[in-house]
């Protein structure tokens, strides 16, 4: 991480990604983003204590309860990438939090655990992700309760795993089918009311965007085999470059051929489909043989004290060229030699962080694909009297599109909430220069935004927009418009705040000075002549 506070300004666009966690309750998201963390946080956190420390619950009441209540973010550095990473809630409880998180990224961890499978919380983040636009990409957590717990084969643990990812994939078939129909009956209804004069509806645009093709496939990069808790996870692309060279054959090809029904014949030496082998019900497809069998192997070898099968562990770490320190394979408990091993040859944050970076979009494509549910088109406006204050607010609306991070560019930004923390957490020297009065509250309020045009900067003025403005009713809107000045920006570590100057589109930050404007959420703009964004969608109603 760079130490400097103005890496948000420096950073190209291009190699930032925003990104949150989603998945029911106790399917692992804290979990992994304590290994995120451990290894790209700037070491904010030990990797020993990474899946225990609980890093991103910093509220007593989370420790406590052991469940994530607030959505926080921090920001990590892997390899040349900026990636603000926000853990939310799995409870139903505080799907507001779930919305927070949502509304400022751009791309979404599904988490599932591989023994429970899909929950109604799944269902609720599947929605969320696709309701905000958000690409997403899948992690099946907890693979070794399959070996532990469940004591399964490799073949019965793929077919596992092919049934959640199957179901996975018809969640989010039916939300596009759902869109499909309302965009069908959206066209019919616009061509019936014009009468009949309109240009035909335009279906093969429709068949075209309703792509057939399932969301999460592994041999396309966008699904992780994991286990949080141990730090270890990977991609079949992980094992595609292994065998590339073995088996004579290409990465890419291998990639697309170690997951679904292929077959390796050893005689041949070729990849074949099920009309290719002998036998279907003895046969294995190549990501059991590859992948599954290797894995199971390593946990039979160290947890079962046996000197043969322990040969097979010795075996592994040299043809893999792993670097393990003897005392970590000489500990007395099999479960960290098991640890010690995996976490090495599979490391789960590499996993994790190169899926996101390869298939997940930066802000400047993300935009454009988010562009209608964020800023809607307005429509039956037109006319001579606002037509100044419409070019205005479409000019904004086009660059919020383009993502223009440029000066000279209309600054537009979401508070998607306000929360809360301790005066003493601010950083040193903030007192110093800024309005705080210690004395009359031990907590000051910050907002949690994106910006998603322009440059913001500390002391900007700035005008506050509630979701109900309307530029248009200027002289009518005056209890939904507040101007303030942003005190100061804050690049947010998890439970600790480094202070920025500046910060421009596509970054997220925390602001102070809007504690007096903003009770939940809010539009910040540069010009009075901006819609305010779109209001966030909540699945389900807190249980009370």
């Amino acid at each position: 991480m760079e130490s400097s506070p103005m890496c948000l300004r420096r950073t190209d666009l291009r190699h930032v990604r925003n990104i949150c966690i989603l998945a029911h309750v106790d399917h692992g998201k804290t979990t992994l983003a304590d290994h995120l963390i451990a290894s790209y946080g700037g070491g904010v956190l030990h990797p020993k204590q990474a899946g225990k420390l609980r890093f991103m619950d910093y509220l007593d009441e989370e420790q406590r309860r052991a469940i994530t209540m607030k959505s926080s973010s921090i920001a990590l550095q892997y390899k040349h990438h900026f990636i603000n990473l926000i853990d939310s809630p799995g409870h139903m409880d505080f799907c507001s939090e779930v919305s927070t998180a949502a509304r400022l990224s751009d791309g979404a961890l599904v988490l599932v655990d591989a023994v429970e499978g899909v929950h109604i919380q799944t269902h609720a983040m599947l929605r969320q992700a696709w309701i905000e636009k958000l690409t997403p990409c899948l992690v099946l957590n907890k693979i070794d309760r399959l070996i532990c717990e469940l004591r399964l084969s490799p073949l019965e643990a793929y077919n596992r795993l092919v049934r959640i990812i199957h179901e996975v994939n018809g969640i989010v078939s039916a939300y596009k089918s759902e869109k499909y129909l309302s965009d069908v009956d959206s066209l019919l209804s616009t061509s019936s009311s014009s009468g009949g004069y309109a240009d035909e509806p335009n279906y093969e645009q429709l068949i075209d965007d309703d792509n057939d093709e399932d969301t999460f496939q592994p041999q396309k990069g966008n699904v992780v085999f994991a286990c949080a808790l141990d730090g270890w996870g990977f991609k079949i692309h992980d094992f595609a470059d292994f065998y590339a060279f073995k088996l004579g054959a290409s990465s890419s090809t291998l990639e697309k051929a170690l997951w679904g029904p292929r077959y390796f014949n050893a005689k041949t030496k070729m990849i074949v489909g099920k009309k290719g082998i002998s036998s279907v019900a003895k046969a294995r497809p190549m990501f059991v043989q590859f992948i599954l069998e290797p894995l199971w192997q390593v946990f039979q070898a160290t947890l079962e004290a046996d000197g043969e099968k322990r040969s097979v562990l010795e075996k592994l770490i040299k043809s893999f060229n792993l670097s393990i320190p003897p005392r970590e394979l000489q500990h007395r408990d099999p479960k960290a030699v098991l640890q010690a091993v995996l976490s090495r040859w599979l490391p789960l944050s590499d996993a994790v962080l190169s899926m996101v970076i390869k298939c997940m979009p930066d802000p400047v494509s993300a935009q454009p694909l988010r562009i209608s549910k964020l800023l809607p088109k307005r429509s039956g406006l037109d006319n001579e009297e606002n037509s100044d204050v419409l070019l205005e607010a479409e000019s904004v609306r086009r660059s919020v599109e383009a993502c223009d991070c440029s000066p000279s560019a209309p600054s537009l930004v979401f508070v998607s909430k306000m929360f809360t923390v301790p005066v003493k957490m601010l950083p040193r020297g903030e007192f110093s220069n800024s309005s705080i009065d210690e004395s009359s509250s031990d907590d000051v309020f910050l907002a949690f935004a994106r910006i998603f045009s322009g440059v913001i900067y500390s002391g900007q003025k700035i005008f506050v927009l509630s979701s109900l403005y309307d530029p248009t009713k200027l002289e009518s809107n005056q209890k939904h418009l507040q101007e303030a000045e942003l005190q100061a920006l804050y690049l947010m570590m998890g439970q600790g705040l480094k202070p920025v100057a500046s910060a421009k589109a596509g970054n997220i930050v925390a602001i102070r000075g809007l504690g007096q404007h903003i009770l939940k959420t809010a539009t910040l703009s540069s010009t009075v002549n901006a819609w305010p964004f779109s209001s966030m969608v909540f699945q389900v109603a807190p249980t009370l």
